[in-house]
């Protein structure tokens, strides 16, 4: 892309989508070499397979998991959909609770599943309220069924890690079970299923620097999951279909990569924070900012400064950021996560930067940069119109 205004693009949209990594791109190149479908048995078949199996084990590592526990997927939503309607199909669990500030990946499909949604509210930081659940948890009911609780790690917007731990200690006292979208917080923070508690987890490639079409579903051992898809028995007889050896292992060399770097990952909190004091002395509302946040992600509210026009203002100046999540065919519309949060007045105003493997100190700086001189602009007209 072309310079704007003498300056490099910056790219501070990772929580979207990460620039596929060097490393990923070489472990296409290569997959796709071989050529052969991996259910083939036959050298060129063996080949493939032992691709998905290496990177199998990559990817459960990344959580330590099992390779056993690890079911490919075509991306976050998808796993995030299995765990889901397997549970709704297993007649033990009556009723789903999800977070309030759930992606739409978790929230739409609890909705389409059949069984009645409670939301477990938030606080004002946007960190799920302990004392609700276990309020709730201790007046369940025995024909309720089995409590289904979906909790995600790490916030897509906010970048707000939950106390999914402790969550779990009070699911499992009543054997229930708990699912864990940690599609955005892996390759930013360390990831321990165990430690976590969690039944099962999602994850993503192309959050992390991997292709996108892929992504996985952690299932411990002890869950029985339904079939999603029938047909050539792929995947343990759990996803029926051709494995895209290509973008798995992509997706592991990314894991590989992402792993690598997580020291670089939480240097970038000094970079968000030097840009987020800049903006907060501007009047920008820092959303989170009490609560233990992924170090790449900041999320900033602008009373009267609709998140439309500093997406596009932005963007001009050649700075490309969103306004919340970026997965709905392009929508700017007010943030769902906020509005969670109780923070209705803001929601419409609300911005998203977020780094990644390839981010600079500079391009936090350039981002303030911009939107200081975009907020001073505007602060000039609202004062132009009052005395007009």
């Amino acid at each position: 892309m072309a310079t704007v205004s003498g300056h490099r693009p910056v790219y501070l949209d990772h929580n979207a989508t990460s620039p596929l990594r060097p490393e990923a791109r070489e472990a296409m190149l290569a997959a796709l070499e071989i050529g052969a479908n991996a259910s083939s048995i036959h050298a060129l078949g063996r080949e493939a397979r032992a691709v998905i199996e290496s990177a199998r084990a990559d990817v459960a590592a990344l959580v330590n998991a099992k390779s056993s526990e690890v079911i490919f997927t075509s991306g976050g939503t998808e796993a995030n959909a299995h765990a889901i309607s397997s549970a709704a199909a297993g007649g033990d669990i009556k009723r789903l609770i999800i977070g309030a500030t759930e992606h739409d990946a978790v929230a739409a499909n609890a909705r389409a599943s059949g069984l009645p949604v409670e939301v477990w509210p938030v606080d004002a930081d946007g960190l799920a309220d302990l004392n609700w659940l276990a309020a709730r948890l201790a007046n369940w009911r025995a024909e309720e069924g089995r409590p289904f609780v979906a909790l995600m790690l790490a916030n897509n917007e906010t970048g707000v890690i939950q106390p999914v731990a402790e969550a779990a200690a009070l699911i499992h006292s009543l054997s229930g079970r708990l699912h864990v979208d940690a599609v955005q917080a892996a390759g930013k923070i360390e990831i321990d299923i165990k430690a976590l508690g969690a039944d099962t987890l999602a994850l993503s490639a192309h959050k992390l620097g991997g292709p996108q079409g892929v992504g996985a579903l952690i299932v411990r051992d002890h869950v029985r999951l339904r079939a999603v898809l029938l047909g050539g028995g792929q995947e343990g007889g759990l996803r029926a279909g051709t494995e895209n050896v290509a973008g798995i292992a992509g997706f592991a060399a990314a894991v590989r990569a992402a792993v690598r770097d997580l020291p670089f990952a939480a240097d970038q909190s000094v970079w968000r924070d030097a840009a987020a004091n800049r903006l907060a002395g501007e009047g920008a509302v820092i959303v989170g900012a009490n609560a233990p946040r992924l170090s790449n992600t900041l999320c900033l509210a602008a009373p009267h400064m609709p998140s439309s026009l500093q997406v596009m203002s932005l963007d001009l100046e050649g700075v490309m950021v969103s306004a919340g999540a970026a997965c709905s065919s392009g929508k700017v519309r007010p943030s769902s996560v906020l509005t969670a949060m109780g923070l209705n007045d803001l929601a419409g105003g609300a911005l998203r930067a977020s780094g990644g493997w390839n981010t600079t100190a500079q391009d936090w700086d350039r981002f303030a940069d911009v939107w200081c001189a975009l907020h001073a602009r505007q602060v000039a007209r609202a004062k132009t119109r009052e005395f007009a």
